[in-house]
């Protein structure tokens, strides 16, 4: 079932976003500065839903984005150069061990990444060994991560949001083992199940979750971009 098809939510009818300053655990004594910081954000994301140019539905229709069937005409060129890297799988870092915010979801080695970009951090060594995947990448606009996401078998990340609404994500499917009734993504409400080759655009300040209960492990291309948005939206959240 192709994103297209699987998405079924009416842009004028998108459910409801929690916010994410909503349900943070208090600090002891929050400086002024943090509460301050915090204020924008949620000033920002409410912003962000009211001048959105694409709507807010949880997963979006490829037509959304034209730009996305140019990713998927070059998947074969990504997945060769990701089947190099699985060579070294084992040495590949486990993703909690570069972005420490993911422990709440995932403290073990079920879920490696190799980052290209992201996370205010780009590796030359990493694009270097993967030209064609960077080359492809250039084409999406407000590109800020590009990695590869490998989900181990019987892997689950359990729900969760992202922490800021102004940006949006893309998997394009690159390894996706049999049978694909055992692995997939929630969105909200909508179930996803990857494809080799296809790419699927959503929004994960949505509560979101994935599993691979597969035999085999799974691999999709992980892209974050920023949501294109109205003025004066799309300037804040270029600023932030």
């Amino acid at each position: 079932m192709s994103s297209g098809t699987m998405h079924q939510a009416n842009q004028e009818h998108d459910p409801a976003q929690k916010f994410g300053t909503t349900g943070i655990k208090p600090m002891d004594r929050p400086s002024l500065v943090t509460r301050f910081f915090m204020s924008i954000v949620a000033w920002a994301e409410q912003l962000n839903l009211a001048l959105s140019k694409v709507g807010n539905p949880p997963i979006y229709d490829n037509k959304v984005f034209p730009w996305t069937r140019s990713i998927e005409n070059e998947w074969r060129a990504i997945r060769a150069e990701l089947d190099h890297v699985l060579t070294r799988k084992e040495e590949l870092p486990a993703f909690h061990e570069l972005a420490s915010d993911v422990e709440t979801i995932s403290r073990d080695r079920g879920w490696k990444s190799f980052l290209l970009a992201g996370y205010g951090f780009r590796s030359a060594n990493n694009i270097k060994l993967c030209p064609q995947t960077w080359r492809v990448c250039q084409n999406i606009p407000g590109l800020i991560t590009v990695m590869y996401s490998i989900l181990e078998p019987g892997k689950h990340l359990p729900p969760h949001r992202g922490p800021y609404n102004g940006v949006l994500r893309l998997h394009l499917g690159l390894i996706v083992p049999e049978p694909r009734e055992q692995l997939g993504i929630r969105v909200e409400h909508d179930v996803y199940r990857w494809r080799e080759g296809e790419a699927v655009i959503f929004d994960d300040a949505y509560e979101h979750e994935a599993w691979n209960y597969t035999p085999h492990t799974r691999v999709v291309l992980f892209v974050d971009f920023r949501k294109p948005l109205r003025f004066p939206a799309n300037v804040i959240n270029w600023l932030l």
